[in-house]
């Protein structure tokens, strides 16, 4: 079975339409999508708890992307779990193509950078900020697109593994920590969201640095090991 993991704040305009195309690109395989919701305060949880095949779980006291997917870890049943966010920019009609790679590897990653890959209608200012965060996290990883919050992988790799959740996209965090020997990137096309607002903000940049310091002095530690 497959575990759908999606973290949601304010998504109310989107989170039913998400779970509807899901349920129907997955119709012939197990799936459950497990909706991690930073109590909302536009009722996104109390939608997503009435959709099918969801399970919706409502965090009072925390917030933050990454720390929502890793609650939806300890939540999900399956042997597989993918990421994906709820506003639609990661078109559901690439989960067969990623959940069929599985089968051959241990990490499969939504990629917007190799070949057939690409990202629809985002303004200068995001494509500048997602090249320099990119840039930053090259000593970690020969992974493209580390910065995608769209992918799968056999629970296995983070089997004992402590992911700290800080920053704002969790990938990096498993590519480095986890224990994926087999790694694929698989082009999707980026839509940029419709509905709602995006999540940038200042402060999720100065946690992203955080976030790769802390993954470049882990990674050093354990290669002296």
């Amino acid at each position: 079975m497959i575990s759908i993991i999606v973290p949601t704040y304010n998504e109310a305009g989107n989170i039913k339409e998400l779970v509807k195309q899901i349920g129907t690109v997955l119709k012939s395989m197990r799936y459950e999508v497990i909706v991690i919701d930073d109590d909302s305060p536009d009722g996104t949880y109390k939608i997503a708890r009435s959709l099918p095949k969801v399970r919706a779980f409502c965090r009072k006291r925390k917030r933050g992307l990454s720390s929502a997917v890793i609650d939806g870890f300890s939540h999900a049943k399956g042997e597989h779990i993918l990421v994906m966010d709820a506003d639609l920019s990661h078109p559901p009609k690439y989960l067969p193509k990623l959940i069929d790679r599985l089968k051959d590897h241990d990490l499969v990653i939504g990629s917007r950078l190799v070949k057939g890959g690409s990202v629809q209608e985002w303004p200068f200012h995001r494509k500048l900020l997602s090249f320099g965060a990119r840039m930053i996290s090259r000593p970690l990883t020969s992974v493209k697109d580390t910065m995608s919050g769209f992918f799968a992988f056999r629970r296995e790799i983070i089997k004992d593994v402590k992911l700290n959740g800080l920053g704002y996209k969790i990938l990096l965090e498993v590519i480095v920590k986890g224990k994926a020997k087999k790694i694929s990137e698989v082009p999707f096309t980026f839509v940029n969201r419709g509905v709602g607002e995006s999540k940038i903000t200042g402060n999720v940049c100065f946690e992203y640095l955080q976030q790769v310091s802390s993954l470049m002095f882990y990674k050093i530690k354990n290669l002296k090991h």
